[in-house]
């Protein structure tokens, strides 16, 4: 049985998360707590967020061991995109394209 939990509408880009995310894929959740508490990254603490709600979700929904939990699938997807524009010498307008992120973390028991 496998536990899920997503976070929409993040306000920082998908890039800059997935650097993170690629930290934690495939590890043991203690492990990947200890990884996102020292890196240095805006989005660590976005996908801590995430990851503790998807343990949550296992261990209060589910049943399942908290100690036997790793992290199955974890990938980031853009969200929409909001534009601002910024004005420029000689009235000139360039566009500020302000990314959001989709968050989804998927935990699971090794047996």
């Amino acid at each position: 049985m496998e536990s899920k939990a997503v976070a929409k509408y993040v306000r920082i880009a998908p890039r800059k998360v997935r650097v993170v995310m690629d930290l934690i894929r495939g590890k043991n959740v203690a492990e990947a707590f200890a990884i996102l508490k020292f890196t240095p990254k805006a989005g660590a603490e976005v996908v801590e967020k995430v990851l503790r709600s998807a343990v949550a979700n296992a261990e209060n929904n589910f049943d399942m061991d908290v100690e036997k939990l790793f992290v199955k699938t974890a990938f980031v997807d853009q969200g929409p995109t909001l534009k601002r524009i910024h004005p420029r010498s000689r009235g000139q307008a360039f566009k500020i394209l302000k990314r959001t992120s989709h968050v989804t973390i998927v935990v699971d028991e090794k047996n």
